[in-house]
């Protein structure tokens, strides 16, 4: 479990630091694409893994990821 917390907030830090090199580096018609694809990583991994949704109902884990989705295609679209 210890292993698990760890390797997830990891992931997170280096999702947040490649998020910021996208957004000082990439050009805008990649960049927005490319945060939007690592903010919605960040999101899934804090929703499964520190709101313990990984051990919720299925109802509730396809829920999410259907928000992530939509969320994420809505703003992409829309920009």
């Amino acid at each position: 479990m210890k292993l698990s917390l760890t390797t997830t907030y990891i992931s997170v830090l280096i999702l947040i630091m490649v998020t910021a090199l996208l957004a000082t580096f990439a050009k805008p018609s990649i960049m927005v694409p490319a945060i939007m694809v690592a903010s919605l990583f960040k999101f899934w991994l804090v929703v499964f893994q520190f709101m313990e949704l990984k051990k919720g109902n299925i109802f509730w884990k396809v829920l999410i990821i259907a928000f992530g989705f939509l969320l994420g295609l809505i703003v992409v679209l829309l920009l």
